[in-house]
């Protein structure tokens, strides 16, 4: 990783624990196994502009702030932020618009989720309806959060140029 991956990642890491540490409860819908912290899929999303090793120490972080916050249950469902920011940035690094990668990764994310929390005694039915749906629902909304938060900062042109 180059200097300036190092930092931006470093970045997102902290407003990945941020996000669980500080709204965890406050900006939180709670249906066990299922919990959505608003925008806390945003800086995994911001770093598949990046790099996919920005991507997956993103994730990370994301999982160890659950894991601080909410325990480990909601930690193990954070630590797929690492796999689907990992395909997103991959995706975006052979050229997919940021766009159609978001879409492409909800059902990586959504699946992953759902099935992350089966070895913790959740049925199928809860694990699939519950946490897949709630996941897709919560992925599509911090999803339109990312874009338009890039688009305001013109992420999207700057890491286009970066690439050339």
């Amino acid at each position: 990783m180059h200097a300036k991956e190092v930092v931006y990642g470093a970045l997102l890491t902290a407003l990945a624990l941020l996000i669980p540490l500080a709204f965890g409860g406050f900006l939180s819908v709670m249906i066990p196994p299922f919990s959505a912290t608003l925008a806390s899929h945003l800086p995994v999303m911001i770093a598949m502009l990046i790099s996919p090793q920005v991507a997956v120490m993103v994730g990370l972080g994301s999982a160890l702030g659950f894991l601080i916050k909410l325990g480990p249950v909601i930690a193990a469902r954070a630590a797929v932020h690492a796999v689907f920011g990992f395909v997103g940035a991959v995706a975006v690094k052979k050229g997919l618009s940021f766009g159609k990668t978001l879409i492409l990764t909800l059902p990586i994310h959504a699946l992953g989720e759902a099935l992350i929390v089966l070895p913790f005694g959740f049925s199928l039915e809860k694990a699939g309806l519950v946490v897949g749906v709630g996941t897709a629902l919560h992925h599509l909304i911090d999803a339109m959060i990312a874009l338009a938060v890039v688009a305001s900062v013109g992420l999207v042109q700057k890491a286009a140029l970066s690439k050339r």
